[in-house]
């Protein structure tokens, strides 16, 4: 996955209200995916609220929507949640030359005043 695309879930799932969203619908089967309505009232915004955070999530394939009548009812795209999770480790997991980076001490001014 490209840093671009790694910056765009990073970006979907800096919303608090998402991350409540994407808890509630983490809880619940797909048999009982809640509508907008449903979630709203849950997360206390307003429906067009929802509806726009969904959007985001939709767009970057967590979330998935059914109709089932008249409304959309909306779940977690398992797959995809895995694949995010793997990104997850691999976006924080150093290798050895960027361990290294980490372990430096400091500005170079600061290593010539304070040689060790």
């Amino acid at each position: 996955m490209s840093i671009e695309e790694q910056a765009a879930l990073f970006s979907a799932l800096s919303d608090p209200t998402r991350l409540k969203l994407l808890r509630i619908l983490s809880r619940q089967q797909r048999q009982g995916a809640l509508c907008v309505n449903g979630l709203a009232f849950r997360v206390g915004v307003t429906q067009p609220a929802v509806s726009q955070h969904l959007r985001v999530l939709k767009e970057i394939g967590l979330v998935k929507g059914e109709r089932i009548g008249y409304r959309v009812h909306y779940y977690i795209n398992m797959e995809k949640l895995q694949e995010f999770r793997k990104l997850l480790v691999e976006a924080l997991d150093l290798d050895e030359e960027d361990g290294e980076a980490a372990n430096y001490k400091g500005c170079p001014r600061d290593q010539a005043e304070n040689p060790e």
